[in-house]
């Protein structure tokens, strides 16, 4: 839809903040953060309906079980999907460090991550005790105190303090310690093995299992942007080479209903973040899919609100609509759960009265570069 004669951005135009595809951007970060976060919310929208189901056979439901092969492609997507944003926020740190002060990084960070973290994780919570019953979540008063050590408890929130943890204490050590890159590194797979010790503290488990993808993406940044790793990662036969190591990869990881030891778990993830990598800089190159970046730009919000979203929208089609099918429940989840949250924003937070809910700075609307911002927003 064109904008207005007026020369105003139309109401799609604005919802949807169509004007930042004609942006100068690194549209390949957008793109790889649209696929993860699509990713994540079809995790997040099946687990809702596998609890829904299991929640109606225990009351004597009829309602067939959810098919095992979208339980199998979540298994899939699983083994890559966090480890892409820790690698990506590492990629730019030092570049971000290198424009601003200690102090200045982690004051933006903690706005950026941990005030939103704040103020959804209470509203979630408190709206997922108010609904009781018509939730899958069975909360009680005792879940506010989750938020401070167990956020793992908390759906999928523990991501928001886990990376600012890991930011926090890896500037930190970079900037205190010095130590090299390889130094870092070291020290991520050592708090990457240790990680399963403090497994019932999330908020220390977190950060020690994803410092290693955090320290790899700043070992990687000053090789990354230069013109061999570009083109390497522009060559449509790296997307070809990469494709059977990928699928192999995740055919063996399916072979084993257990959970591989962290050692496998690390390699398939490395080798299931190269690889998209690899596809975002391939899409980029053929410009399709746009809507990609703008799910990839907008995968904070998405983060932050899906859940809640997609459960309403579970609720609608089986209380009110009486629809159980799976696959109208997922794909509605998916479709609500993600376009919701970025009308939401465009709407009523950005430039609009609600600006307090991911920010204590009003800001204004301001589409800017990838290089710009190193958390979910670009």
């Amino acid at each position: 839809m064109k904008d207005t004669p007026t020369g105003k951005p139309s109401l799609l135009s604005k919802a949807f903040n169509l004007p930042l595809l004609t942006i100068q951007r690194l549209a390949w970060v957008d793109y790889l953060k649209g696929i993860a976060i699509v990713l994540v919310v079809y995790r997040h929208v099946l687990i809702g309906i596998q609890r829904s189901v299991a929640n109606a056979q225990a009351h004597g439901s009829d309602i067939a079980d959810v098919p095992a092969y979208l339980e199998r492609a979540n298994m899939i997507f699983f083994s890559f999907r966090m480890p892409l944003f820790f690698i990506l926020s590492g990629i730019f740190i030092s570049g971000s460090l290198a424009k601003r002060s200690l102090r200045q990084v982690l004051g933006i960070k903690f706005e950026n991550l941990m005030y939103p973290y704040f103020i959804w994780v209470f509203l979630q919570v408190t709206l997922q005790i108010v609904l009781g019953a018509n939730t899958n979540s069975n909360r009680s008063l005792i879940d506010y105190t989750y938020i401070f050590y167990q956020p793992r408890a908390l759906d999928q929130f523990w991501y928001l303090p886990a990376l600012f943890n890991t930011t926090a204490i890896y500037l930190l050590v970079k900037t205190y310690l010095k130590p090299p890159a390889w130094g870092q590194l070291l020290i991520g797979a050592a708090l990457y093995f240790l990680s399963p010790l403090v497994h019932n503290i999330s908020m220390i488990a977190d950060w020690m299992e994803f410092y290693i993808f955090f320290a790899l993406g700043d070992a990687i940044s000053t090789f990354f942007f230069s013109d061999k790793a570009q083109r390497f990662l522009s060559n449509p036969y790296s997307l070809l080479l990469i494709t059977p190591i990928f699928f192999l990869t995740q055919v063996w990881y399916l072979a084993h209903p257990t959970e591989p030891g962290k050692a496998d778990f690390l390699a398939i993830a490395l080798i299931g973040c190269l690889s998209m990598f690899i596809l975002s800089f391939r899409m980029q190159s053929w410009n399709i899919l746009s809507f990609l970046r703008i799910i990839g730009y907008h995968s904070l919000y998405i983060y932050v609100t899906h859940v809640f979203i997609a459960g309403l929208s579970r609720l609608a089609f089986t209380k009110f609509l009486h629809i159980h099918n799976p696959f109208v429940l997922l794909l509605s989840g998916i479709f609500f759960g993600i376009t919701i949250p970025i009308i939401f924003y465009n709407l009523l937070v950005v430039d609009g009265p609600l600006w307090f809910l991911f920010s204590y700075h009003k800001h204004k609307r301001q589409p800017r570069t990838t290089t710009g911002k190193v958390s979910f927003q670009s």
